[in-house]
């Protein structure tokens, strides 16, 4: 019976990347965690392990040392590689980026170490070098001063793989705590060691293309229907969900796939472990499916690519592998370590595969751990206003365990948790890490992407909260917020003279559909023309908010609107707004509010208008009416001629007079216009010197279609 290479790996006790090594060094290339071995491979690994072991070496008997299977690799790569500078107290994060490694993988450097380091965790020296050595890196670390401008967590010593007896010889640092049953020491984090970590659940997002089938995947993994009753089959925010699967759970977040809903994407991105991106097996990559490509790989998040609509005549899953590979992303099928699963979300085909895949990434590569003890932090996913229940956050738990009653802070908003839902709207009384609840208790809705956590007391939850709230005040003074003018948009201003403003307030169903649109909007404009969003919130369109567009001063001048996302008129808002002669547009669909906008945009613009030479006429007779005037009796030659047009007249090809004809007549009737080969009599304003032969070229000014 085959057996999984990480299989093998976890029954000889070494870790997946050595058990790879050494797999790739007996000439097995393509090869990953999650391939199969035959059982003579695997009791030729066993036979080759054995007899390479530390029996009599050592007396550690099925302990095996991680060099044993790819020390030579990793020598050969050591003595070839330059060593590489690294500051001392560098962090997390930095140290990852030296190495070329994302931070993630430092962090279960040191987990392995028995250290639990955030990704601003500073690193002693002794820690730079035994991280290096584990990944087979030289490096030097230099001594540079420490300096930072905000408060940092103390660097983080590595346990030293000991015996609690080798204490005194030296190698031990003071101060560090005891050893631990599997020999590791641990190092308090917080108030907390490694060994208080249990495995969680693992938070995947899921990515993809517009119409990719995105929303009905995440419905057949949850046997609920949800892109049905969406308005033009878009996900209009997003939504965190819990599933189980052979016994174990994985936490789902659904991104919108519209281009509008970016920013919510990244969020989603920025607290998740696995990105499945869904990729229809006729359509290929496309726009969206880049951008998720580029969020994945920016957040370090291993990808999952589920392949789509495989139930379709023209799918073509190898010709999506082949496009994958120009984005550097090599499915295992190719020999790569990117797995990729062949779906139908539509027929529910191949969704057991996708989650054996997710638990698979998430035992091998991830191990997600949690401290599930103590205060809990987490991440707002959504926010709304309810009437009766006022804020309602949509949060998902990420360290400790959220219980009822807690006093938390969410971004520059507080509260106590008065009720805690899951997303079947089951009450809840606790929520672990990687559980995503529904909470009401905030005095105002935060902003998705805030951060969560519990205080202490409300006097401490309510100074930071007002703490945060001016740190964001600040942000918008700054340029963060939108409206205010740049240097650059005073510069352009300059050259191109006043740019007209098209003043929107923004009314939306919850937080991130308003941060969408807002986003989406403020973008729009060129040199003549722009967006200043004058007011942005949640819930139905009131009376303060006309008063708020009918007040600004363009209002007169039809440059103040309102749109609203998802949300309806409080009552008596239509009639107010009729008062006050302000425009109230509300949308389901996102593109329609764009396209709304851009259509108001383009009407503030300055008309242009081109010559458009429409025909040209000779003239043959001339006639005199009483006074003076004359008429030319003329033969359309071309084209046609048009009264109220314009006329160049030419005798030979010198140009006379550039004028409005005044009068067209065909016989004794006025004319609308005149065909080519008829004839026509005609009088030009401010012109009345016709002789027998001249010509007339008549035009006209058309208005161009303005565009952004």
């Amino acid at each position: 019976m085959p057996v999984k290479v990480y299989e093998l790996a976890k029954e000889l006790r070494i870790s997946n990347t050595d058990m790879v090594g050494e797999l790739r060094r007996l000439g097995m290339a393509n090869i990953s965690p999650a391939s199969d071995l035959t059982d003579e491979d695997a009791e030729k690994i066993r036979s080759a392990h054995n007899n390479n072991g530390s029996d009599g070496a050592n007396g550690t008997g099925s302990a095996p040392s991680a060099a044993t299977a790819s020390g030579s690799v990793v020598a050969s790569a050591t003595a070839t590689r330059p060593s590489l500078e690294i500051p001392n107290n560098i962090t997390v994060k930095e140290l990852g980026e030296r190495l070329g490694l994302s931070a993630s993988e430092i962090q279960k450097v040191l987990m392995n170490m028995g250290v639990l380091a955030a990704l601003n965790q500073r690193l002693a020296a002794d820690a730079i070098n035994r991280i290096a050595a584990k990944l087979g890196r030289t490096v030097t670390v230099v001594t540079t001063p420490t300096a930072s401008a905000t408060p940092t967590a103390p660097a983080a010593p590595v346990a030293n793989r000991q015996s609690p007896s080798s204490a005194g010889n030296g190698m031990a640092r003071p101060g560090t705590p005891a050893a631990n049953k599997s020999g590791r020491q641990a190092v308090a984090v917080s108030g907390r060691t490694a060994t208080d970590l249990v495995t969680r659940p693992p938070v995947v997002t899921i990515m993809g293309h517009v119409d990719h089938g995105k929303t009905t995947l995440l419905d057949t993994i949850r046997k609920a229907s949800v892109a049905d009753g969406e308005a033009g089959g878009i996900t209009q925010h997003i939504g965190a969900y819990q599933v189980e699967h052979q016994g174990k759970r994985i936490t789902f977040l659904d991104t919108p796939g519209h281009e509008a809903f970016s920013a919510m994407r990244r969020r989603g991105a920025s607290v998740t472990d696995i990105i499945v991106i869904v990729v229809a097996a006729n359509d290929g990559i496309m726009p969206q499916t880049t951008e998720a490509i580029k969020i994945a790989k920016e957040s370090g998040a291993p990808m999952v690519i589920a392949i789509n609509k495989m139930d379709l005549p023209e799918a073509d899953p190898d010709r999506v592998l082949s496009q994958l590979t120009e984005y550097e992303i090599v499915a295992e099928a190719y020999g790569g370590d990117t797995p990729t699963v062949n779906i139908s979300a539509k027929k529910g085909e191949g969704i057991d595969e996708l989650l054996d895949t997710l638990l698979l990434v998430s035992e091998v590569i991830i191990d997600p751990k949690a401290d599930p003890h103590g205060k809990a932090q987490g991440t707002v996913i959504e926010a709304r206003l309810e009437k009766g229940r006022g804020a309602v956050v949509s949060v998902l738990v990420q360290q400790g365990t959220l219980t009822m009653g807690d006093i938390i802070v969410a971004g520059g908003q507080y509260g106590r948790i008065r009720g805690m839902m899951d997303e079947r709207g089951n009450r809840l009384t606790k929520a672990g890490p990687s559980s995503p609840v529904e909470i009401v208790g905030l005095n105002s809705v935060p902003e998705p992407g805030d951060g969560m956590e519990v205080a202490k007391d409300e006097r401490e939850a309510r100074a930071l909260a007002e703490q945060r709230a001016i740190e964001k005040r600040e942000n918008r003074l700054t340029g963060g917020g939108s409206g205010r003018s740049t240097l650059a948009e005073l510069y352009q201003t300059l050259i191109h003279g006043e740019i007209k403003e098209l003043n929107i307030v923004v009314k939306g169903d919850v937080q991130g559909s308003v941060q969408a649109v807002r986003d989406s909007i403020a973008t729009l404009g060129n040199d003549e023309v722009r967006v200043r969003v004058l007011s942005t919130g949640v819930g139905q369109i009131s009376d303060n908010d006309i008063l708020l567009a009918s007040s600004d001063k363009n209002a007169e001048e039809k440059n103040s609107l309102i749109v609203g996302f998802n949300v309806g008129l409080a009552g008596g808002a239509d009639k107010k707004a009729q008062q006050e002669h302000v425009q109230i547009k509300t949308f389901s669909i996102i593109y329609q509010l764009i396209d709304f906008v851009k259509e108001a945009l383009v009407g503030l613009m300055d008309p242009i208008y081109e010559e458009a030479v429409i025909g040209k006429v000779e003239v043959r007779q001339l006639f005199r009416l009483p006074g003076g005037r004359g008429i030319a009796g003329c033969m359309v030659t071309n084209g046609m001629v048009r009264r109220n047009a314009k006329v160049r007249i030419y005798r030979g090809k010198d140009l006379l007079h550039t004028g409005d004809i005044d009068t067209l007549r065909r016989f004794k009737e006025d004319a609308r216009e005149v065909q080519e080969g008829y004839d026509c009599g005609i009088m030009v304003k401010g012109f009345n010197g016709f002789e027998i032969g001249d010509t007339m070229e008549c035009f006209e000014m058309r208005e161009i279609k303005r565009e952004l």
